[in-house]
């Protein structure tokens, strides 16, 4: 581990979106600063996610100073999103969990719908420290999150994702891949430890920042969602589902929650504490 170190940082400003790669990011309490603070809801008030919508994974939104967004889309021009005044309130449900966020503007609204193809609108967190807990089987009391799918943050390694694809390569669809690592949509990855060595962790630091390891990371089928061309494949939960089945889920990656604040920064050495 003495060489492990801080390969990349990966935010999503708005959650299914395409994600950016900022060179360092500050860790909040709930999460990387400006990282799914902002989400779609059906009519009904359900989160839209790439579950739903592949071709989210072609939209992109750039976080700008103050928490606005600026989505683009093929097909679309570009718009610029305000954080919402906490007047438009509306209660969402997120995998079956209630909370509440702000509604954007009429004309996030319409431009999601546009993209969608379907009645869509743009939601805002704006208390991210009391609107969402995480789930009580593996957070601690006061532990929040965004409109992340469970936990702060996700930890994928280099190494693991080499090795998954020499399992693909071996015994699955070896035309689908190597895979990229952005199947995985993390917002840390870790690189110089020995493959799936995350498993076993229990509390690292990156850098000055403290993290808990809170569970594995069960994948589902976004992960076959090619997140270039928005099509679907089979890998890698057909390989997952062969070497990588534990406690009944397909495991990939690690759920951390912040036990200190701070800067991270591409390079910082990652040690593992625990």
């Amino acid at each position: 581990m003495g060489n492990a170190q801080l390969h990349s940082i990966h935010v999503h400003p708005v959650k299914a979106f395409r994600g950016l790669a900022p060179r360092e990011a500050v860790v909040e309490p709930w999460g990387l600063a400006g990282d799914r603070r902002w989400v779609l809801i059906d009519d009904g008030g359900k989160v839209v996610t790439q579950r739903q919508q592949p071709r989210l994974a072609l939209a992109a939104a750039e976080l700008l100073p103050g928490g606005g967004v600026r989505l683009s889309a093929p097909g679309l021009d570009p718009l610029t999103v305000p954080v919402p005044e906490p007047a438009g309130m509306v209660t969402l449900d997120i995998f079956g969990t209630k909370v509440e966020g702000v509604l954007a503007d009429a004309a996030a609204h319409a431009w999601c719908s546009a993209y969608v193809g379907a009645g869509t609108r743009l939601v805002h967190m704006d208390d991210p420290a009391t609107r969402r807990q995480i789930d009580p089987d593996y957070g601690l009391p006061g532990e929040t999150v965004t409109f992340a799918d469970g936990y702060p943050l996700l930890l994928t390694s280099v190494t693991s994702l080499d090795a998954l694809n020499s399992l693909i390569a071996e015994d699955g669809l070896a035309e689908e891949g190597p895979l990229p690592m952005n199947r995985f949509r993390p917002n840390v990855v870790v690189a110089g430890t020995a493959p799936w060595a995350e498993d076993d962790w229990r509390r690292i630091a990156i850098g000055e920042v403290e993290f808990r390891v809170a569970k594995m990371c069960g994948r589902c089928v976004v992960t076959t969602t090619d997140q270039g061309t928005a099509e679907r494949g089979r890998e890698p939960l057909r390989t997952l589902g062969r070497h990588r089945r534990i406690g009944g889920k397909l495991i990939f990656g690690q759920n951390l929650v912040p036990r200190s604040q701070g800067t991270i920064r591409v390079g910082d050495p990652v040690r593992v504490l625990e």
